[in-house]
């Protein structure tokens, strides 16, 4: 039997619920010792408008 649904189907079914952008934000920091150090944070926005109103002292 031949398939009656292909994946384009499937995903023309499913909606958007979920429309943020997920960001990385890297940030240096000095340690203790004197040396840099680098943070790495995922930060989710509805929009890239929102990226300078982000505290990133967290």
């Amino acid at each position: 039997m031949a398939k009656t649904q292909t994946f384009g189907d499937k995903m023309k079914k499913k909606k958007l619920v979920n429309t943020s952008i997920n960001i990385k934000v890297i940030k240096g920091m000095k340690s203790e010792t004197g040396s840099m150090r680098l943070v790495e944070t995922f930060v989710r926005v509805n929009d890239l408008s929102e990226i300078d109103k982000i505290d990133f002292n967290k």
